[in-house]
């Protein structure tokens, strides 16, 4: 984001994206001008306009009532200087002292359209940018020294702001110190160095003057939905129309959604059943840090590329090699990048389904035969539901496997729903009424308060055996409402990790049928104060002005319990290298607080007790102190997690060597508790082994 994307630091999102191996991918209107320039960026009549319209709409109907007050207007201020330069390596304090005379002008200005102040930041950062450039160009042709004992401090998000020039020059020297260190460290020669941080500055620079008016001011009316709510944005028309593209085109590519953050091209999704995800080894939040061609070209490196630069060298024809340098965004500094090779294909969006396999698990001294379903994301063909006719769901193909299972005389049944980011409501409730008789499944609240409860109301059960849930951190949405009936009809054990904690709505709103045509968007505001963008009215719209999503309504359990932060808490943990306040819903600073709603009734099936799930923690927990495998887990998350929180590097060669040599070794305990997508890693997948063991146990008891 904006001067951000130079510091190696914990950033927020920024909203341009690109969808790698679908028919088209998110490209930024700047791309449409081949000149650039260090020229002042003005806005326009239309910006003020969206501007002061999404104030409004976002004041009368955003799930959150908030006040345009002086305190929103220092904290949309405070969200837009971080998101200019978070790593408060541009400007100096008596610079930033300079824009204070508009922190508690935002509420007003918003209203009225006035962009002056934002505007006025980006033009001066621009201006800050080209001499700090010229600077790095100068810097790079001295010799550098990797035997000193300095430290670099990688997060700058805490740092107080440089009293003068000297001093950020002082900054910069480390940085780019350590990332020359970081290639050295990698293999790279001097002069090889040199080469590659002469062209990623050059692209850094590239990328400033990229900038237009309209990415300035999606970024500034970001820094104003952030602060109301994370999963609430502003889209300017050119990420709206692509963001509208018909996901079940033809697909071709690696199978990833991707997105800008800070310094990296993110992946942000990937998509089930692509070849990112057959893969088995790359995960959301992974940082692509290089790209080549085929099985013998040479790695491009792509950091502080645009998304849309690299979508031309990640994308390609079915049936040709592409590998990747993959940095997962928790790893400690300076750890060595994976290497993934991926052959591109044309990707069936109707394999991204659930799976399921009966295996043998032998354990103290007796063989069972449990039943394991796989469910990716929580899917629907909606169009064919409407039409009444045959249709793939979850649910149905769920409903196949547990008949299949009693037919072959399963002992229990385990579903897999790590990193299942949700989908379908309407499924997450129907595949609830497989493992119960009928009742209520989740609860839903308006802004305005009103509770509507959503209810399984076939009354057919078609299991009603020893039931297991894993989970894991990346669980969310429709998971959550699943695994949370589960738990609270207390039909079944979850398994893992806590669960995200998103217990949030969005819907998504089309300006251009409000902004395009007055006296209609004054009937539609009254009549349907969200969601008017998927109506067809039609209008003949010659202005563009993008799209808003923003938060309408919570979910919350059948105990009226919200999964909002807190998500679902496992009833066996096992061990994590995750802090939930540094990963999930409850890492974001503006998400909607944690309440409750009154209880909905319903009649707990129990087949799950507190005594049963004592005992099932005695024998896991005696299991952490005498499996080797497991001790070594637990031993190696520690040593991780401890790295991971290191603020300071050296920028010592030899030093920096051995940090990262022992860095590698831990970051493999990371890999042993991840989904396997292959049969080849499966063995390594210690949550699914542990698992395994626990639904065992629980089967012995039971019996």
């Amino acid at each position: 984001m904006l001067g951000r994307f130079l510091i190696y630091t914990n950033m927020k999102k920024s909203f341009l994206i690109a969808l790698i191996g679908f028919s088209g991918y998110f490209v930024n209107a700047q791309t449409d001008s081949p000149k650039y320039s260090y020229d002042d960026l003005v806005p326009n009549a239309s910006q003020s306009k969206v501007q002061a319209f999404v104030t409004q709409f976002l004041n009368n109907y955003h799930y959150r009532k908030f006040t345009l007050d002086d305190s929103l207007s220092s904290k949309v201020w405070s969200s837009f200087i971080e998101n200019v330069d978070g790593s408060k390596a541009y400007f100096t304090k008596s610079e930033i002292d300079e824009f204070e005379k508009y922190r508690f002008k935002m509420d007003e200005a918003m209203l009225s359209g006035d962009l002056t102040g934002p505007f006025e930041v980006f033009n001066a950062y621009r201006q800050k940018y080209k001499q700090r450039h010229a600077y790095i160009k100068e810097y790079l042709t001295k010799p550098m020294d990797f035997t000193t004992n300095d430290t670099y401090q990688v997060n700058r998000n805490d740092a107080k702001w440089a009293s003068n020039q000297e001093e950020l020059d002082g900054v910069w020297n480390k940085i780019v110190l350590s990332q020359a260190l970081g290639l050295k460290l990698s293999g790279s020669s001097d002069s090889a160095i040199l080469a590659t941080l002469n062209k990623r500055y050059d692209m850094y620079e590239t990328r400033v003057l990229k900038w237009r008016a309209e990415d300035v001011f999606q970024t500034f009316m970001n820094s104003f939905t952030e602060v109301i709510d994370p999963h609430t944005s502003y889209m300017i028309p050119s990420t709206a129309a692509q963001f509208n593209i018909e996901m079940s085109q033809s697909l071709e590519g690696i199978g990833a959604t991707l997105m800008n953050e800070g310094d990296y091209v993110m992946i942000k999704d990937i998509v089930v059943a692509g070849p990112l995800y057959k893969n088995g080894q790359g995960n959301k939040n992974d940082y692509i840090v290089a790209v080549a061609q085929g099985d013998d070209g040479e790695f491009q490196d792509i950091i502080g590329w645009l998304t849309d630069d690299a979508v031309k060298l990640i994308r390609g024809k079915k049936g040709t090699v592409v590998r990747l340098k993959l940095l997962p965004s928790d790893a400690p500094a300076d750890s060595e990048p994976k290497l993934l090779r991926i052959v591109r294909e044309k990707i069936k969006l109707e394999e991204a389904v659930a799976q399921s396999e009966i295996i043998d698990v032998k354990h103290d001294k007796k063989t069972y035969k449990i039943g394991v379903i796989d469910i990716p994301m929580f899917y629907r063909d909606f169009e064919y539901a409407r039409k009444g006719g045959d249709f793939q769901s979850t649910t149905k193909d769920v409903k196949k496997f547990l008949l299949d299972f009693e037919e072959k005389g399963v002992d229990g049944v385990l579903i897999d729903l790590r990193n299942n980011g949700g989908g379908s409501l309407t499924e997450a409730i129907n595949l609830s009424g497989l493992f119960i008789t009928e009742g209520p499944v989740v609860q839903r609240r308006t802004g305005r308060g009103k509770v509507d409860v959503e209810s399984d109301t076939d009354s057919e059960l078609v299991y009603d055996g020893p039931l297991m849930i894993l989970q894991n951190r990346f669980s969310a949405s429709a998971s959550e409402i699943f695994a949370g009936a589960i738990q609270d009809y207390k039909r079944g054990l979850i398994v893992g990790e806590r669960s995200y904690g998103k217990g949030t709505v969005q819907q998504l709103v089309d300006l251009d049928q409000f902004l395009n045509s007055p006296r209609q968007a004054s009937r539609n505001t009254k009549e349907n104060a969200v969601g008017v963008g998927s109506n067809g009215l039609g209008f003949d719209t010659k202005e563009r002005f993008g799209q808003l999503k923003l938060t309408t309504e919570k979910f919350y359990r059948i105990t009226g319990n919200s999964t909002q932060l807190k998500g679902v808490e496992p009833d066996i943990e096992l061990p994590s290298p995750f802090d939930p306040d540094e990963m999930g819903e409850s890492s974001q600073p503006t998400a909607l607080p944690y309440d409750e709603v009154d209880k909905a009734s319903f009649v707990v099936v129990n087949t799950i007790t507190d005594k049963l799930i004592g005992k099932l923690d005695s024998k896991f927990q005696t299991r952490l102190k005498t499996d080797e495998s497991l001790k070594e887990l637990v031993e190696d998350l520690d040593e991780y997690k401890a790295q991971k929180d290191k603020k300071e590097y050296s920028l010592n060669y030899e030093v920096r060597k051995k940090e990262k040599e022992e860095t590698e070794n831990n970051r493999k305990a990371v890999k042993k508790m991840n989904k396997s997508n292959g049969k080849s890693d499966k063995e390594d997948d210690l949550y699914m082994t542990e698992s395994e063991k626990i639904l065992c146990d629980m089967i012995s008891i039971m019996k």
